[in-house]
């Protein structure tokens, strides 16, 4: 799994993930790169999942804390670029009625 971070807008800071999203020290780094994001103040994440080719229960557990980290700060957490398996992973837990989905990281900076 490999992450970076951009910012799309004032306040509004891009999440790239790109391939596996599972249980290990790689996915570990989505929390923490949350938590400096929320050190400098960011308060709006939007994480791109449009690279990501596969997830399981660990890798959503990373979202989950990362979701929880951000709601405690006030702040706003949007998916965006999820497809096929990765996105039906999400559905079936029922965490598509939790996190706000896009189809594209431009929607949800608009959101």
């Amino acid at each position: 799994m490999q992450i970076s971070h951009d910012e799309v807008a004032p306040g509004v800071v891009r999440i790239a993930l790109t391939g596996r999203v599972m249980m290990g020290p790689a996915s570990e780094q989505i929390v923490s790169r949350v938590d400096e994001l929320l050190r400098q103040g960011t308060r709006t994440i939007i994480f791109d999942l449009s690279g990501v080719t596969s997830i399981d229960s660990t890798g959503i557990g990373r979202f989950i804390s990362s979701f929880n980290k951000i709601a405690a700060a006030g702040g706003a957490m949007r998916m965006a670029g999820a497809a096929g398996h990765v996105l039906e992973a999400f559905h079936v837990s029922l965490l598509d009625t939790v996190f706000p989905f896009y189809a594209s990281v431009d929607e949800a900076r608009k959101a």
